[in-house]
């Protein structure tokens, strides 16, 4: 089954629906899938605009990586482009084998124009659908797709097996150079200009100029039940999701299987994935899957609709298609509602192995400040901290500094409470309270297998706002969330200790406060950030420095001889 990305991500449809059918046999022992990804750049026309992207393989979104739980997977990225390049595989885990997650300077240098990489990776107790993009700059505005991972052979979904799967990748698009667009902010001190649509597949839909043509259609028969493999691929915004006319049942989060639910709309956030079930078992017609951000906070969104197609068999294109009832932008109660309904399984078959016992107790609060900037046009510009730290981007990778023992190139003094406490989430305070950036990146030190809580805190400097926090090489449980400042005393006793969703991204609500709990036994380097790029370039990151095991499996694999140099 090994193949290349083009193959496979054009014949997407064949490959599921001859699959359902049984027409392929997997082997049994585990396979090495091969795919090849050209960095390529390439004209691109959307909006009545044509520019220059960046793709892979010349496509947008980029392929598919599909593959069987316990395959090795063996992905060679050659850099054509003008910018340098690495590529993360968001939510496999890695274990002990950082050097294959991607994220630029932080387990990796960047690939070079010219040069090649082979990311070598195992997919090890992980099934359901993930996603891989560039992590460098705001490249992933075009450089992302789906990745499918089947579960191991003779082992069933744990909801009825749909007759088709269909990947849904939501995204945003700007009228002009993406790259350019950050240069310009960051210039003035001022966030980017927001993008001018969302897409659905990479396309906007019919409700944009010029898009009849820009518009993704699936097709369905009455009856029959879909799977749709939903990835919030979005640089800057959390979205809602809906089918007009039909109601979804969740079944998947972040590769993890949840406990079904039937909604109307799912919240997804930038950096996480859903997988929900669609009978077609209405009138038969056309509806519009429609997608637009959640925001409650007075920050200017891009918050046109972007939509696609359910289109049933036989129906001529002609007929008008129907707009589903999405939430207001700002509607809160439905945010926090929905997130409450996700629970893990919990199944003898995929248990929720939770960590009760505690060893470390983390609190990280999420704050925005000002900064001097003698070029900007307030003389200032923005920049955003955990713990009162501003994240500084090193010049050589964490990973291979820390493997290599080289001392300078980070401190691992990150403070395990914020330095100075104060009502997080009261008035708003212009007050930066001294945000430190210094020369080179503080890390928290863990210990290998312990176990850790860390509460992470939206505060009121400047602005409270919703953040989705991604954490590379982990999954974690979310055991708690609220409104307001954390209670150390009360809140803890309202933690769900049983079914915690499970996940690599969660959003922490605004003005609020999200537990979660992990077991830290996958040794390196991981980075942790807010998966808004906006935020994350002012310095809305950390990493985790995870020290290595006493067993002779519980340390960091050596790095690979073709790791790029920076």
């Amino acid at each position: 089954m090994a193949s290349n990305g083009i193959f496979y991500s054009s014949l997407t449809f064949i490959f599921i629906g001859i699959l359902e059918l049984g027409f392929i046999s997997f082997p049994a022992e585990a396979a090495i899938k091969k795919y090849q990804f050209d960095i390529q750049v390439k004209n691109v026309s959307r909006l009545c605009h044509a520019k220059p992207i960046v793709t892979v393989n010349g496509r947008f979104p980029g392929p598919t990586i599909y593959v069987r739980e316990g395959d090795r997977v063996l992905v060679n990225v050659t850099n054509y482009a003008q910018y340098n390049m690495s590529i993360h595989w968001h939510g496999l885990k890695q274990y002990r084998n950082g050097w294959a997650d991607g994220p630029a300077y932080i387990t990796q240098c960047p690939i070079q124009k010219g040069s090649s990489y082979t990311y070598d990776f195992n997919v090890t107790g992980q099934r359901g659908t993930l996603w891989w993009h560039a992590h460098i700059f705001w490249l992933r505005a075009t450089v992302y797709g789906a990745i499918v991972i089947m579960p191991k052979q003779g082992t069933p979904y744990p909801f009825p097996r749909p007759n088709m799967e269909v990947n849904i990748l939501l995204g945003e698009w700007w009228n002009t150079d993406v790259e350019e667009v950050v240069r310009q902010g960051t210039k003035m001190g001022l966030p980017p200009n927001m993008s001018d649509a969302h897409t659905i597949n990479g396309k906007p839909g019919p409700l944009f100029p010029c898009s009849e043509k820009h518009t993704f259609a699936m097709e369905v028969e009455p009856g029959k039940t879909y799977l749709l493999r939903i990835v919030n691929a979005a640089l800057n915004d959390e979205l809602f999701f809906g089918v007009s006319g039909h109601k979804m049942t969740v079944v998947e989060v972040d590769a993890v299987y949840t406990k079904p639910f039937i909604t109307e709309t799912i919240l997804i956030a930038p950096g996480q994935t859903t997988n929900v079930l669609v009978q077609a078992n209405q009138p038969p017609g056309r509806y519009f899957m429609a997608t637009r951000p959640f925001m409650d906070v007075p920050i200017p969104v891009d918050n046109k609709t972007a939509t696609a197609i359910l289109q049933y068999k036989g129906i001529p294109n002609t007929v008008l298609p129907s707009l589903p009832q999405l939430p207001a932008p700002n509607d809160t109660e439905f945010a926090l509602s929905y997130n409450r309904k996700l629970r893990s399984l919990n199944s003898p078959q995929f248990p929720a192995n939770l960590p009760i016992k505690i060893d470390r107790k983390l609190f990280y609060t999420i704050g925005f400040g000002k900064d001097s900037c003698p070029t900007c046009i307030n003389g200032t510009r923005l920049l955003a901290s955990l713990n009162n730290i501003s994240f500084v981007m090193p010049q050589t990778a964490l990973l291979q500094a820390h493997y290599l023992n080289l001392t300078g190139v980070f401190r691992t003094d990150f403070p395990d409470k914020p330095p100075t406490p104060f009502n997080y989430t009261g008035a708003p305070l212009t007050a930066s309270l001294g945000t430190v950036h210094g020369t080179k990146p503080s890390l928290s030190k863990l210990a290998f297998n312990s176990t850790v809580e860390l509460v992470l805190q939206d505060t009121n400097l400047l602005t409270v706002e919703s953040h989705p926090f991604h954490l590379h090489g982990y999954n974690f449980f979310v055991v708690g969330t609220g409104i307001g400042n954390f209670d150390p005393v009360k809140d803890p006793a309202k933690y769900d200790l049983v079914d915690p969703i499970e996940r690599n991204t969660v959003g922490v609500p605004t003005g609020g406060w999200t537990a979660i709990r992990f077991r830290a036994d996958n040794p390196g380097v991981w980075f942790m950030h807010c998966h808004l790029e906006l935020h994350t370039g002012w310095g809305l990151k950390t990493a985790f420095v995870v020290e290595d095991g006493a067993g002779p499996d519980q340390s960091i694999l050596p790095p690979p001889k073709d790791l790029p140099a920076c």
